[in-house]
């Protein structure tokens, strides 16, 4: 097998951002979240991706702004770190190592240089009982520091960030859990618990979901799986508390959160509803309709504006007249991806299964959602049990310019429903616009479809598991009520009474394969005759895939006897077979190599390989735990220069994957990897100085001015170097100024920078401070001379071997000099006279 150092697996994009509760900066200006093992910075009125913090090597799970300075933000991650970062431009400032899997963190105004931090009371991953911890920030100038001492303030917490709050700046905290409210006190270094029945009296469901504290008074407010919440007062002394209700949810609340000023309390759960109850009153406003249910709700610091976190991995930014202004939309997630992963040739986007009933067409060189398409065009109910349409096929031509949807819904007592849609792209609207509705296309579910490969042809197969596929052609409708065209049935096909489970077009589209059972039949789409039928050994075809390019005459399949078989469709013979579990085949568009993953031991392994010979080209074992069910070839924008000739599959085409916890991971190469970070260099390096005066004094395009300047003199003319090279004038100029050490610690590193060096130069010192002395009534001759002098030592240093200017002794300066002072007037009067 080939070596694959060069080839690692990468999380690609596509992450949750919805998995913790997302902050807005104190100035509105930005939002911030976590996205898989990195935190995105967008901003919150262009909805664009302005920076993204990577450090973390696993899930980052929490994010807090620094109390005292707003320019810069906790995270933390199960890999055991807290880092500290500068959001604006992007820079890692420190990083903490803490040693334990960290679910939460939080930090408090009156609790300055403390983080507080929620981790497992045992060290192994797998302990079910947390615990709040607090720990000092270390003053170390060091950036990456070990932290071993750890202050536990309450044992037996929710891991879930939003079951603990604090109240009134930090001087209490209240956390929940299954049952139980504890307050604990910080003066009084006193905790108070208080405890719900399962259920009341009506048999509602009284256990915690979420809590929030009044920022200026003590109430504590929580939510509960019976859709109510509780304002609890008097908590300070236990046998006093009391609490009031509130209702208007019908599932359990998942999120609360205050206004800064306390004046407003917000609410939200899986109506899909923001709820704003005002504090002291019984009125309250709701905003509908957001889509999906609400996951996690904040608000910014000023109030201007409320976040929300959805479930379809989307946060909705609403201004405080709750009028939504902004949408950031990631890779939607459900719990499975019944269409096959496909690349849209138009936007070369991602197209698979979005909110029930859509298709996403998601960007994979942008991570963001291009737009989402409704294909069932009906309202979604959020009900337990209640089966919908859903769309299970989805199909493109070569062209972009059509696109085939199959919907599907079964009830328990009635029969299956589905229908086949046709959708014509159109170039106004640069959408897919509905032009063919077919109602039942097949007698029983619809296992495969799609479009031919051929260009100059517009064909679509489907295949069901009623025994026949069906050949779809666009042709002119001539109805009077319509105009253009539409789709119909043109050709039936079966084989024996066989069920077809999968087809496929050969690379020019003049064969299509259809695999019933376990065996192969080959057709012509020209005349729909049956050209040939291969059979295997036992077992049904899974999966069927045309070689591309000069492996078009090959035909692979996989059958559920765990065989890779590859046939010779000039020969009609059986050219090999191996043994292994085949998962998902892959063909690559643009080049003969084909992509098997394949499942071994509870984990997968990939092998790249070229039909017309059985040796891999690239193996790698364990991508990825569990099975992989969908993969796609994107090809790439530009092909990769200096790429590795094991990694040469990679060249013009990217694989994508998905995993089975709906991860989207990808292959990148050594060359690539190199290629991002320079590129991020340079950024950070060239790019992030503003063009003010001060860069243009001591900045590169004051070298390059100075370059052609002295070009241009004669070649004995010196040159003198400006200090840009320094390493003082370079940390000044590329960092932000929030970050740097005050002034007074620059100040005499970065003036001693601008000093020249004078090593070498004492004895020229001395002669002069001789002549000083004996010559004291030089006065206009004497600077000139001490001026020249002054300058020649400090060019010495900087001009080159060659270029050094001859010596004069001092005997030879003193005649100089006696020759300057003599008077020669006389030599001028004579003169006149004689003309």
């Amino acid at each position: 097998m080939v070596e694959q150092a060069e080839i690692r697996v990468v999380r690609c994009g596509g992450s949750k951002i919805n998995y913790r509760e997302a902050i807005i900066t104190y100035d509105s200006k930005f939002l911030l979240c976590a996205s898989g093992d990195s935190v995105k910075v967008y901003s919150a009125s262009t909805e664009e991706c302005v920076h993204i913090l990577e450090g973390h090597t696993d899930l980052v799970t929490g994010l807090a702004f620094n109390p005292t300075n707003h320019l810069q933000v906790y995270s933390c991650s199960l890999d055991g770190t807290v880092r500290l970062w500068d959001y604006t431009d992007g820079i890692l400032i420190k990083t903490l190592v803490i040693g334990y899997n960290i679910s939460a963190l939080y930090v408090a105004q009156k609790h300055e240089g403390v983080v507080f931090l929620i981790i497992p009371m045992a060290s192994d991953t797998d302990s079910e009982s947390f615990q709040l911890v607090a720990v000092r920030l270390p003053k170390s100038a060091e950036q990456e520091v070990e932290v071993r001492e750890l202050s536990s303030v309450l044992a037996d917490v929710s891991p879930s960030p939003g079951a603990t709050s604090f109240g009134r700046g930090g001087e209490y905290i209240a956390t929940a859990v299954g049952l139980q409210l504890s307050v604990f006190f910080f003066k009084k270094q006193k905790t108070y618990r208080f405890f719900l029945n399962a259920s009341d009296k009506k048999g509602a469901k009284n256990a915690f979901t979420c809590v929030s504290c009044h920022p200026k008074e003590d109430c504590i407010a929580t939510g509960h799986q019976d859709g109510k919440i509780r304002l609890w007062r008097n908590f300070n002394q236990k046998k006093e508390y009391t609490y009031s209700t509130q209702h208007w949810h019908h599932n359990a609340v998942s999120a609360l959160a205050f206004t800064p000023e306390g004046t407003n309390l917000l609410s939200g759960g899986i109506e899909s509803v923001l709820v704003l109850w005002r504090y002291g009153a019984e009125s309250k406003d709701l905003l509908p309709r957001l889509g999906s249910a609400i996951e996690h709700v904040s608000v910014s610091p000023d109030g201007a504006l409320i976040c929300t976190s959805h479930r379809d991995n989307k946060i909705t930014i609403i201004n405080s007249n709750l009028k939504v202004s902004a949408v950031i939309q990631g890779l939607v997630k459900g719990e499975d991806v019944r269409t096959d992963l496909i690349i849209d040739p138009r936007t070369k986007s991602l197209v698979l299964n979005g909110k029930p009933g859509h298709l996403q067409f998601y960007s994979l060189h942008h991570d963001k959602q291009l737009y989402n398409l409704d294909i069932v065009q009906q309202e979604y109910i959020h009900q337990s049990g209640l089966e919908q349409f859903d769309v299970v096929k989805a199909a493109l031509d070569p062209r972009g310019s059509w696109l085939a949807t199959v919907e599907e819904r079964r009830e328990k007592t009635s029969e299956l429903e589905s229908s086949l849609k046709l959708w014509a792209y159109n170039e106004q609207t640069q959408s897919f616009v509905l032009n063919t509705s077919v109602s039942a296309p097949h007698e029983d579910r619809i296992t495969a479809m799609c479009f031919s490969t051929d260009a100059e042809t517009t064909l679509l197969v489907t295949a069901g598991k009623d025994g026949h596929f069906k050949a779809w052609q666009p042709a002119e409708d001539w109805d009077t009520h319509r105009d253009g065209i539409s789709w119909s049935c043109d050709f039936v096909g079966s084989y024996h009474h066989r069920s077809p489970a999968n087809c496929c077009f050969s690379a020019d589209g003049s064969l299509l394969a259809v695999g019933f059972q376990e065996i192969v039949t080959v057709w012509s789409p020209d005349s729909w005759e049956l050209v040939l039928t291969l059979c295997q050994p036992p077992g049904y075809i899974r999966d069927l895939c045309f070689g591309r390019l000069s492996c078009s005459k090959y035909l692979l399949g996989t059958t559920s006897k765990n065989l890779l078989c590859c046939w010779d469709i000039l020969t009609c013979s059986l050219k090999w077979s191996t043994s292994m579990d085949v998962t998902v085949l892959q063909a690559d568009p643009l080049s003969e190599n084909v992509a098997a993953f394949c499942y071994t031991s509870g984990n997968t392994d990939l092998f790249v390989f070229k039909p017309s010979e059985p040796r891999p080209l690239y193996s790698q074992k364990a991508v990825c735990p569990g099975k992989v069910h969908r993969a796609v070839f994107a090809p790439r924008e530009r092909a990769l220069e200096s790429c590795e000739e094991r990694a040469q599959w990679l060249n013009r085409s990217q694989l994508y994957f998905m995993t089975e916890h709906m991860d989207l991971m990808t292959f990148s190469t050594k060359s690539e990897e190199d290629k991002i970070m320079a590129s991020r260099q340079q950024l950070v390096i060239d790019d992030s100085v503003a063009m003010t005066p001060f860069y243009l004094l001591l900045g590169k395009h004051r070298q390059q001015q100075h370059e052609k300047q002295s070009s241009l003199t004669t070649p004995m003319t010196t040159r003198v170097h400006l200090p840009q090279g320094s390493s003082a004038i370079r940390e000044l100029l590329h960092t932000p100024a929030h970050v740097l050490p005050s002034a007074s610690v620059l100040c005499t590193m970065f003036v001693n920078s601008l000093l020249i060096s004078n090593t070498g130069v004492g004895e020229g010192s001395e002669a002069k401070e001789e002549e000083m002395e004996s010559e004291p009534e030089e006065d206009t001759d004497s600077e000139e001379e001490m001026d020249s002098r002054d300058s020649r030592p400090a060019r010495a240093n900087e001009i080159c071997a060659e270029e050094v200017s001859p010596t004069v002794s001092k005997a030879q300066e003193r005649q100089l000099k006696t020759a300057r002072k003599t008077d020669y007037s006389w030599l001028c009067s004579s003169l006149f006279s004689s003309l």
